[in-house]
């Protein structure tokens, strides 16, 4: 794609990005192909190519408008074009750099601009997060059936094994999940564990919620405390870091490269990025031990549909891992139609696009219940969470339904 980017931009390391994410394009439209949004409202503009011409008529000095910041703000950057994109265009980097230029010249109104403030403010600090989840435990009996399921029951707090082996790598906690789904960072500590691996707890908010929000600079701050905080263990020798929600682990991957122009981070951020891995990475790696131990079990082997998340599959590029795992422990696994198609969680979207996103869910709970599972995994705690809100069935992490059969 021929580009001429306007003066205020093309001399920026923001813009000799965009350039080059641009310059591979070739407008064939085959992302469109297996874009949500595009598949549901059937607009051009609602689909990466159009997202992409109006990233660049922004670039190249056209004045963006309220219906620019919409398209834009409707993508779900679930990645699903890169997956598809015979020219490699990284349309998430070129959707990120033109929320926030849109973001910076465009202005919201004031209902919309204090309801992303405080979904940035409460999910990423739990000190805020938490109690209001108890709050709405407290009143759930008292809501009506659609708001009910949205809300969680407690869970019961879960073992954590001693410290006891050489091996040993820093777990993300990240900010919603402990509170959620306790059990899941739990059940990684033990599967390890059991793989002769102590997890160490690290704290931190990973910084998507307000980078993928238009608070870049807010995000990037983040990052850089999380590198402060986890810096002295990963000198100490943390053999990696590793991360159970796969959104998480998606923008944790990107700490060099987002980081990479700071003098004071950039070395650090590219060390944090390298050493970051998927829980079912490390899995995989010690898929002979597990085989092994799963193998001796006498636990049943559930009838399993496998959700496997946008940033699992199109971000961290490690569709189709969790399943195999799994396959080969002996879970029978169901099929899912369209499993490149988002669940429509994507982090505040469902909050922010609810009639999209509840479009979305419904396609993806028709799609996972197609094969009668009895119980639904996935890689993510906001997509369990969206998705356990639409369905009886239990849906957890599949960490935990390994950990069950191990």
């Amino acid at each position: 794609m021929e580009t001429k980017l306007a003066e205020f931009i093309k001399d920026t390391p923001q813009g000799r990005e965009a350039d080059s994410i641009l310059r591979t394009c070739v407008h064939c439209g085959f992302c469109n192909a297996t874009c949500p949004t595009y598949q549901l409202l059937g607009d051009e503009l609602d689909g990466p190519r159009g997202r992409i011409y109006l990233i660049k008529q922004m670039l190249e000095g056209a004045q963006p408008t309220a219906k620019t910041q919409l398209h834009l703000d409707r993508c779900l950057t679930c990645r699903a074009c890169e997956t598809t994109c015979p020219s490699g265009v990284r349309y998430g980097r070129l959707a990120d750099i033109g929320r926030d230029l849109v973001e910076k010249r465009v202005q919201r109104n004031f209902i919309d601009s204090v309801k992303r403030a405080t979904l940035r403010t409460v999910f990423t600090h739990p000190a805020l997060f938490n109690p209001l989840l108890g709050l709405g435990r407290l009143v759930r009996p008292l809501l009506p059936e659609k708001t009910r399921r949205k809300i969680p029951l407690a869970a019961r707090p879960a073992a954590w094994p001693a410290t006891r082996h050489a091996r040993k790598m820093l777990l993300l906690e990240g900010c919603v999940q402990p509170a959620l789904a306790p059990g899941i960072n739990a059940a990684a500590a033990r599967v390890l564990d059991k793989l002769g691996i102590s997890l160490l707890t690290a704290r931190g908010c990973c910084g998507a919620i307000p980078y993928h929000m238009n608070a870049q600079e807010e995000g990037l701050n983040r990052m850089r405390r999380n590198i402060d905080h986890w810096w002295p263990s990963i000198e100490q020798g943390a053999e990696a870091l590793v991360i159970t929600a796969s959104g998480c682990g998606a923008m944790v991957k990107e700490y060099g490269h987002l980081l990479k122009d700071d003098p004071a981070y950039a070395e650090k951020a590219r060390r944090v990025t390298a050493i970051a891995k998927d829980i079912v990475e490390i899995a995989a790696a010690e898929k002979d031990k597990i085989s092994a131990l799963a193998s001796g079990s006498k636990n049943r082997r559930t009838k399993t549909a496998v959700h496997s998340p946008c940033t699992l599959q199109h971000a961290l590029k490690l569709g189709g891992v969790v399943e195999k795992l799994l396959a080969d422990c002996g879970f029978e696994l169901t099929g899912v139609p369209d499993s490149h198609l988002c669940c429509g969680s994507a982090g505040t979207y469902s909050i922010l696009q609810p009639e999209l996103s509840q479009k979305l869910l419904a396609n993806k709970i028709k799609a996972l219940t197609s094969g009668t599972p009895n119980q639904i995994l996935t890689a993510n705690i906001g997509c369990l969470a969206h998705m356990q809100s639409a369905t009886e069935l239990p849906v957890k992490h599949w960490i935990e339904a390994l950990e069950e059969l191990l």
